[in-house]
């Protein structure tokens, strides 16, 4: 089930990070789509969030350094945040842009995160 939701976030991730992209060098300002795909992005990082509270108490010991993974938790749930502020106040084709590398770098961080709490030894 863990395997399972890191495979769809980090696919949401990427999607969303290059529907972003694609769209911000074409020249589109931030729309609807892209604050909303990175809004979904955000929902699933506050999933990972919920799962990674719950998984210990149900038994599910993670397997490494938890300052480590809620460092890059923290930082990939603020990441949208700050991003999506910045695309409603800029309006320019280059947040939408931004919003993309964001997104792209929380598909890293969270592959990380998947590696960090529940893959590795520890």
């Amino acid at each position: 089930m863990i395997d399972a939701l890191t495979i769809v976030q980090v696919a949401v991730a990427i999607i969303a990070g290059l529907l972003c992209l694609v769209l911000g060098l074409a020249g589109r300002k931030p729309s609807d789509l892209t604050l909303g795909a990175t809004a979904l992005v955000e929902v699933l990082l506050i999933v990972q969030l919920v799962v990674s509270i719950v998984s210990p108490a149900v038994g599910n010991d993670p397997t490494g350094d938890a300052l480590e993974f809620g460092l890059y938790l923290g930082s990939a749930i603020l990441l949208p945040v700050g991003a999506g502020f910045w695309a409603l106040i800029d309006r320019s084709k280059w947040a939408t842009v931004i919003l993309g590398v964001a997104n792209l770098a929380i598909a890293v961080m969270v592959y990380r995160m998947h590696q960090i709490w529940f893959v590795q030894g520890g």
